[in-house]
């Protein structure tokens, strides 16, 4: 495990390097040896001290911040702020492998009796459409123009809406309301 150590307004000492790190070393059984790097960051405020550690590992982010008038018991429930969510996200990616079901049992085995189930039809977002005020005739040639399959129009006769589409057939169809 790789450290990286940050003072504001105070210089950090070898002692407080040992500290962090032999509790670092505590916690060896949770990160087996994997490459994680640490930056501790201790500042002073005042009475306050401050000990922040940001721990990156298995392209997870863990960080714990803890302020204490004693520097060392800072740093200390910081690092046991870092256990505990490590232990949750070791968990967590165990409990994810281990909680796999075998496909084999999952899927029965194939004997001709299955069916696929039809998907149920789902109404897919479609972009917007200007209305223009054009007679049918006119839509009829923008339709020919287009490689779209409809035109929405307003009739310029009746101020009503149509709807012109290409049939199958080669023809074209117009709903009206």
């Amino acid at each position: 495990m790789r450290f990286e150590y940050t003072g504001r307004h105070v210089e950090v000492s070898p002692a407080i390097r040992k500290h962090v790190e032999d509790h670092f070393k505590k916690m060896d059984h949770i990160f087996n040896g994997t490459t994680a790097w640490t930056h501790v960051i201790i500042e002073v405020e005042k009475n306050r001290q401050i000990g922040e550690l940001i721990v990156h590992w298995r392209d997870h982010t863990l960080t714990a911040k803890d302020i204490n008038a004693d520097l060392y018991m800072a740093l200390t429930r910081a690092i046991a702020k870092i256990e505990k969510q490590a232990l949750k996200l070791k968990e967590k990616t165990i409990d994810r492998k281990q909680g796999a079901r075998r496909t084999a049992t999952v899927a029965p085995t194939p004997d001709g009796l299955l069916e696929a189930s039809p998907r149920p039809p789902r109404i897919i977002a479609a972009r917007r459409y200007s209305i223009k005020p054009m007679t049918a005739e006119e839509a009829t040639l923008t339709l020919t123009s287009q490689t779209d399959q409809f035109v929405v129009f307003r009739d310029a006769d009746t101020d009503r809406i149509g709807v012109l589409y290409k049939r199958k057939d080669g023809n074209f169809g117009l709903i009206e309301p």
